[in-house]
């Protein structure tokens, strides 16, 4: 079973040189490094367990200014040894280095009280009184306590003799999830391109496989994989890695970026959680407070907002917030994250992401609470539930749905057969979901839409379908509308014709008025059958309104009295079979007409010779080539009677 042990502690505690005294490795490797005798980033090396298997050492630094590079060490630690040297004793980053393992979920802990070999037993005791007192209340609490020296060895057999019996006591179940690794190195190898390390999260990846790098969306394929300085075949969790990519060769890795499978490819500029403030955070923390927030290997500035009534969560106090972020990141459920203050002088709070997709919150909305409480309490089918119920999308892809649970599809699969209030609304093998309150309410709003245009427009058979569906709460794409509607249909709640959509039971019923003015239509457009009025003199003629003239003369189309020509301009159906006719008998002789020669064999104007023409373009009767017309049946390159 893979683990992963880090350092903490203040600068100069010997926790480099703990490192080096329990494995051989120097993990100072910065040349600067060298020169102040500090650790500045990140150092790797492995410790050989009793057991024939090797765990993965993270030294991270101690010196205040760099511990933004100590958190990015500190994810994904299983027992960090704490170093606090028996001359000193706790000092300022002791405190914030323990702040930062206990907000980061770290339980198991071993306090080596470094350079024993300079001060008395009673010193000894009296730096783990110390240690007893910091730790109160925390994850570290009654942690065990070594003193030892790296320089006369003292202490040190103990030391590893407990490291290996803790590590082989703790059984961890392998993460939910697909692999998964924050970048906490990226460099350029000669002769190899582009590599990156960094402690993996979940998962598992094979050389040859194609990876994923977030923020960035750039898509890379593993050339080679290392752990603990050997080449292998599969890395995966809880593993230190050095992976050789392949891919675009513009695209730059960075620190704080993601490396992960293809299908983790969201990323958030804001996500709800559970933040916990600590004592360091004297005055707490205010409502919209600006902070930088650490997760994985990655640092943004950020802002806290508080979901509830308060202003202010005071020092030792835990509620629910949002984190806004200035650049999004790759977060997943159930993340760890660090807040420090704008400055990065001190580390004030930290927690648990529940909602990596999370959406913009009503402080006041009643049901929140509750919903937070679902997040970050509820098995998964609560929490499937609760995700879908809660987004306003109306449905949710597969993708966005196991990326939220931090799951594979096939583990996905599994969570959703348990959720009997979610929905499939996919379309030509689509996976979307929408929850079973969302599909009531939609439901709900379509029939009342309906209802209300049939009350409004008693002589219009149905609404237009984009018309329906831009007046719903929802924003559906096309093809979710579709869905939508055709399950109602087969509900039998809704009827469709074509492209208009109505109540199952509504039915034009034309009264006497109607039926009169129907036929006050029809003769005014039989006064001239071709060069009918337009609508604005129809509605003169007519006597009626704009509204009223639409509606009854949609019926007279429908029922196949009148045809459409333009939008303003109706003809008598017989006018158009006639004109069909001649036109058929014209082409059929002649061959190809210009629209001159159509004026004049109908003796109508432009104004109606033209529209007249597309509509039988349209109609499939005729195609334009040009300048001329000729039957669509025709051969286009027959050659025409007038011709020959």
């Amino acid at each position: 079973m893979p683990y992963i042990i880090g350092t903490a502690g203040h600068i100069d505690h010997g926790k480099t040189s703990l490192i080096k005294a329990l494995t051989g490795t120097d993990t100072d490797r910065l040349k600067e490094e060298k020169e102040r005798g500090i650790s500045i980033d990140l150092g790797f090396a492995h410790f050989d367990l009793p057991d024939g298997t090797s765990a993965g050492i993270v030294d991270v630094p101690g010196h205040e200014r760099f511990i933004k590079n100590m958190l990015a060490g500190a994810h994904g630690i299983d027992l960090v040894l704490f170093t606090v040297a028996a001359d000193d004793g706790v000092m300022p980053q002791t405190e914030e280095h323990l702040d930062i393992v206990h907000l980061l979920g770290v339980k198991m802990a071993i306090f080596v009280i470094t350079k024993a070999d300079l001060v008395s037993p009673a010193r000894v005791a009296d730096v783990e009184e110390e240690i007893d007192i910091l730790t109160l209340g925390t994850t570290l609490e009654d942690s065990p306590k070594i003193a030892v020296s790296s320089v006369s060895g003292q202490g040190m057999s103990e030391l590893k003799e407990r490291i290996g019996q803790i590590l082989k006591t703790h059984v961890k179940a392998a993460p939910a999830g697909y692999f998964r690794l924050p970048v906490d190195r990226a460099f350029i190898l000669q002769g190899h391109g582009v590599v990156v390390t960094g402690t993996a999260l979940s998962g598992e990846i094979k050389v040859g496989e194609q990876v994923r790098c977030l923020p960035g969306d750039n898509l890379f394929r593993v050339r080679s994989l290392q752990v603990h300085g050997k080449s292998v075949e599969v890395a995966g969790w809880g593993q230190c890695v050095a992976m050789n990519l392949t891919g675009p060769e513009r695209a730059e890795i960075a620190r704080g970026q993601v490396i992960g499978h293809e299908k983790i490819s969201l990323v958030s500029d804001r996500f709800d959680a559970f933040v916990e403030v600590r004592p360091a955070a004297a005055k707490g923390i205010k409502n919209h407070q600006r902070v930088r927030v650490h997760l994985g290997t990655a640092e943004r500035l950020g802002k806290i907002v508080i979901l509830g009534t308060a202003e202010k969560i005071e020092a030792k106090q835990s509620t629910y917030c949002q984190i806004t972020l200035s650049e999004p990141l790759p977060a997943l459920r159930r993340d760890h994250f660090i807040l420090r203050d704008e400055t990065a002088r001190r580390t004030l709070a930290g927690g648990l992401v529940l909602n990596p997709l999370a959406e913009r919150h009503k402080r006041a909305e009643t049901d929140l609470r509750a919903r937070l409480e679902a997040l970050h309490h509820g098995d998964p089918a609560q929490l499937t539930e609760a995700f879908v119920d809660g987004r306003k999308d109306f449905a949710l892809s597969v993708e966005a749905i196991l990326q939220f649970l931090n799951v594979r599809e096939e583990q996905l699969r599994d969570v959703i057969d348990k959720v009997n209030q979610l929905r499939p609304m996919g379309a030509e093998g689509e996976k979307v979901y929408t929850s079973e309150k969302k599909w009531q309410r939609l439901k709900e709003q379509v029939l009342k839409t309906l209802e209300a245009f049939h009350a409004g427009h008693p002589l219009v058979p149905g609404m237009d379908m984009e018309e329906l569906r831009g007046k719903l709460t929802y924003e559906l794409s096309p093809k979710t509308f579709r869905v939508v509607v055709d399950m109602l249909i087969g509900d039998k709640l809704i009827a469709r014709e074509e492209s208009l959509v109505r109540l199952a039971g509504h039915h034009v019923q034309l009264g006497g008025q109607e039926k009169i003015l129907m036929d006050k239509i029809k003769k005014i457009l039989g006064e001239q059958p071709l060069a009918p009025p337009d609508l604005k003199d129809i509605e003169k003629q007519a006597g009626v309104s704009r509204n009223r003239l639409n509606e009854v003369i949609r019926l007279l189309e429908r029922d196949g009295s009148v045809v459409r020509v333009t939008t303003d301009m109706y003809f008598l159906a017989t006018s158009i079979e006639g004109l069909r006719q001649t036109l058929k008998k014209y082409l059929g002789e002649k061959g190809e007409m210009t629209a001159a020669s159509f004026r004049d064999l109908i003796g109508s104007s432009r104004k109606y010779t033209i529209p007249l023409l597309e509509y039988f373009d349209r109609d499939g009767l005729t195609i334009r080539i040009g300048d001329i017309r000729r039957l669509k049946s025709a051969p286009t390159g027959e050659k025409t009677k007038s011709a020959r």
